[in-house]
């Protein structure tokens, strides 16, 4: 999968739990989910299992912990999908 298509199916599971429209406008790989659009702990749950239901993964608490950015979170769906 591509980085550009992985970031727009990215974007889709995070948009419903936003505080930050600007921020999230301008989405990419540094985006950080709880600094930059203010996604609170509780929702970084939501959006991880959101993540395992879109790409059929599981994401083991380890990588959930890590899972802070879209960089990181990318770079745990990609090893996870291997």
């Amino acid at each position: 999968m591509k980085k550009e298509e992985l970031i727009i199916q990215l974007k889709e599971i995070v948009k419903p739990y936003i505080q930050d429209q600007q921020a999230f406008d301008n989405l990419n790989e540094k985006t950080d989910f709880i600094n930059d659009l203010k996604i609170n702990s509780a929702n970084l749950v939501d959006i991880v299992l959101d993540v395992e239901d879109a790409f059929d993964i599981e994401i083991d608490n380890e990588s959930m912990e890590q899972m802070l950015s879209v960089e990181k979170a990318m770079e745990i769906i990609e090893s996870k999908m291997k």
